[in-house]
């Protein structure tokens, strides 16, 4: 059975719950504990990115969540530029033993639009 990247993303979003960006603002203005994760490359990063996340690639994010979040039930949002590498990377952290997932609908470009409302 060969899946397409977009099977694989639709796979990911059943798996990993989502949070909208207008939900996300409101668990940020009420001061809701919780880690952003941006998962997109350096030069996208570089171009702009949400105000407290940190920075860890899809390709390096086994490798370095371990030392970044230890605590593996932290409330954690992974967030990339439109949702899709996101919601793979929740269903990793997932698979890693990570409990509290989830995925930042929309992603960064849908985030810069509701947050200019």
């Amino acid at each position: 059975m060969d899946l397409s990247a977009q099977d694989l993303v639709a796979e990911a979003k059943r798996e990993v719950p989502a949070i909208s960006c207008t939900d996300y603002l409101a668990l940020r203005a009420k001061g809701e504990p919780h880690t952003l994760i941006d998962v997109r490359e350096q030069d996208e990063w570089g171009a702009g990115h949400i105000e407290g996340a940190i920075h860890i690639p899809r390709g390096l994010l086994e490798f370095k969540i371990p030392e970044s979040i230890p605590d593996k039930q932290t409330p954690i949002i992974v967030q990339c530029a439109t949702g899709g590498r996101s919601a793979l990377c929740g269903q990793t952290l997932l698979k890693m033993g990570y409990t509290n997932i989830r995925n930042l609908e929309g992603g960064y470009t849908e985030y810069r639009t509701v947050s200019q409302r």
